[in-house]
């Protein structure tokens, strides 16, 4: 890479160890903890390149971004930032980021980033900043029905972001009970639209005559959901298809939401292919609760929140219930974990929520697999195998989603290393040497696992 990279951080070791990267890839750089002192560098014309924090001492990344653009609008600008929200995605999509990445970060994926706009040197033609968007009029974001700082939940946000302000239809996919009606909503909440209606339309609403064209109207300029459009007879995909094409510039913008997979269907010609490409301008696929562990806490203690009484305390899970939470594979995704919580906001007596409710309240108290079986001599690969059949199972005849194989070893690493670093007593060092593994790679794994180390005297 060659170029000059302005880096914004109020985190010293991250300004440290985004300096030694960029200087190793051949850039020169200038940190700073300061948004003064970065603008003061913007308005001198030095850099490249940006990468800022959201989050300053004297300032903050997403608002100076409308600035940064109208004085230098060829200066393409990372944003960095632990305020993983979809809102923050919007925000700096509306503000004009050239990307935006959540921490923590992967440094080789920032590098890549950094080295393509320093490529590009200018933003796309056109680019808004943020102060008639969404950003100048949204401000509350702890209130966001979308919860999740997971990496599925990260790239879900960034997408909506870059496809929330265009015209092209939008095709959400996911299983039952993943919020992709939480999606659709925000695509018109958040958009240029949300002073228009928002209807949503089922195939029973679709279904009599002038169903649909009665839908437009009632859209207008907004937004209409198709909802369980896979559900459509061939008549009703002929007159959507016919609809569709008559749509003027006036028209709603077009979301469609599906449990199945429309392209698969389109394929077999179950679904019509022509509706299928008029609706799947843009696919997002919802993750489910099972590619999204990491977000576990922060769903429980959302709904928590919710369900608890005013007249009671708050209400908390105790660290060992959240990782029994996690453990779960949650065939029924968000739904059925919202619905958990709400019977165990009701049920438990205590402010803090035990991992016996939670296990008792999931598979029954007498069914816990250590009261009815003899492990003493069970090889881990029988345990692991009796875990994934009772996975399988749970999916009721159905395969799990795609991705097993990564989310298996995840699942088996992270006890594996915390485990390690417990024998050598947070000796990284040592515990690399036993894993049989560089000490780089574990440092990577403690950060993307999100494991707490804590060094004390214990040599095994």
């Amino acid at each position: 890479m060659d170029g000059t990279v302005l880096v914004a951080d109020d985190d010293r070791t991250i300004r440290t160890v985004l300096t030694q990267a960029l200087t190793r890839a051949g850039c020169r750089v200038h940190a700073t903890g300061s948004m003064v002192t970065l603008m003061r560098w913007v308005d001198e014309g030095r850099g490249d390149v940006v990468i800022s924090d959201v989050v300053m001492p004297d300032g903050n990344g997403l608002e100076a971004l409308p600035q940064i653009v109208q004085r230098r609008p060829d200066l393409p600008v990372i944003v960095i930032s632990a305020q993983n929200t979809i809102m923050t995605a919007i925000q700096a999509a509306e503000g004009a980021a050239f990307d935006y990445l959540p921490k923590p970060f992967d440094l080789p994926d920032l590098m890549k980033r950094t080295a393509k706009a320093l490529e590009r040197k200018r933003l796309r033609p056109g680019a808004r900043g943020g102060d008639d968007g969404v950003a100048a009029e949204i401000d509350d974001i702890s209130d966001l029905p979308l919860i999740g700082h997971s990496p599925a939940m990260q790239t879900l946000y960034r997408l909506v972001a870059r496809v929330v302000n265009t015209d092209l239809p939008v095709l959400i996919t996911g299983e039952s009970g993943t919020g992709k009606s939480l999606i659709a909503r925000a695509l018109h909440d958040y958009s240029d639209r949300r002073a228009a209606p928002f209807v949503v339309a089922t195939p029973d609403d679709l279904t009599p005559a002038g169903g649909v064209e009665a839908a437009l109207r009632r859209a207008g300029a907004g937004t209409i959901v198709f909802d369980g459009v896979e559900d459509s007879d061939p008549d009703l995909q002929a007159r959507l298809s016919r609809a569709i094409d008559k749509m003027d510039s006036d028209a709603p913008r077009l979301v469609a939401i599906s449990q199945g997979d429309l392209a698969d269907a389109a394929a077999q010609g179950i679904f019509r292919d022509d509706l299928y490409y008029r609706l799947a301008g843009v696919v997002i696929a919802v993750p489910s609760l099972r590619e999204r562990l990491d977000d576990i806490a922060a769903l429980s203690d959302h709904f928590l929140t919710h369900a608890s009484r005013d007249e009671r305390p708050p209400r908390q899970f105790s660290a060992d219930a959240v990782k029994a939470l996690r453990r779960f594979v949650w065939p029924g995704n968000l739904r059925e974990l919202e619905n958990l919580v709400n019977r165990l906001a009701v049920t438990s007596a205590d402010d803090e929520i035990a991992a016996a409710e939670v296990e008792m309240a999931l598979t029954g108290a007498a069914q816990s697999p250590a009261h009815t079986l003899n492990l003493a001599d069970e090889r881990l690969s029988d345990a692991v195998g009796r875990h994934l059949q009772r996975y399988f199972d749970l999916h009721q005849g159905t395969l799990p989603p795609p991705g097993l194989y990564q989310r298996i070893l995840r699942e088996v690493e992270l006890p594996l290393i915390q485990i390690a670093l417990d024998a050598t007593g947070g000796n990284q060092a040592r515990s690399a040497d036993l894993l049989g593994i560089n000490r780089n790679t574990l440092r990577k794994k403690i950060t993307e696992l999100e494991i707490e180390v804590t060094r004390r005297r214990k040599l095994m």
